[in-house]
């Protein structure tokens, strides 16, 4: 076997949104909103003296079952093709978040990577060594998501539903820049 060097896209990792993943989450979270507000609107039903019958339970169940499904479902087909990815590869980070165009930074380019938040909405927030060194991708799309603070800009992905996991993702970070993570 004979030893080369690696081609461009070598030695790469990719982390992306599974679209089942996110589907259901925005269907158990629009589902939980729609529930509040329902729940919300009979308890302001019955301080006005306005009691349900159940022609407006059954209504109410309905909404329950159909506004989240079809919710979720116009957000699924509003961003079908442009959900949050990451490739990390010898190359440097490339990396999209949900709707926004794509972002390609040598690694020498970031100066640190973190996680911030929980569970689905964790993000991870890469802060470049100058926002020169970004090359924004030719793509559809909104511009990244940028987070501006007084220690510099940063760009902001959206990784709380990629897979791998956050934490696998950070710890490929780790392997690609373990001097300023």
């Amino acid at each position: 076997m004979e030893d080369h060097p690696l081609e461009p896209g070598e030695d790469a990792t990719t982390f992306f949104q599974p679209r089942a993943l996110v589907f259901v989450t925005m269907l158990w979270v629009v589902a939980l909103v729609w529930g509040i507000c329902t729940g919300v609107y009979v308890s302001i039903m019955f301080l006005a003296g306005i009691l349900p019958d159940s022609g407006d339970i059954l209504i109410m169940v309905e909404s329950l079952l159909i506004v989240p499904t079809v919710t979720a479902s116009l957000i699924m087909l509003i961003t079908w093709r442009r959900l949050g990815w990451m490739k990390s590869s010898v190359l440097g980070l490339e990396f999209a978040a949900t709707g926004r165009r794509g972002v390609h930074l040598q690694w020498s380019s970031i100066a640190s990577v973190g996680l911030r938040g929980w569970g689905p909405f964790t993000e991870l927030v890469v802060t470049p060594t100058s926002m020169a060194a970004a090359v924004e991708l030719h793509e559809r799309g909104r511009p990244p998501r940028v987070l501006r603070r007084e220690s510099g800009s940063a760009f902001l992905i959206d990784v709380g539903l990629m897979s791998p996991g956050p934490r696998t993702l950070l710890a490929e970070l780790h392997r690609r820049i373990p001097s300023r993570v």
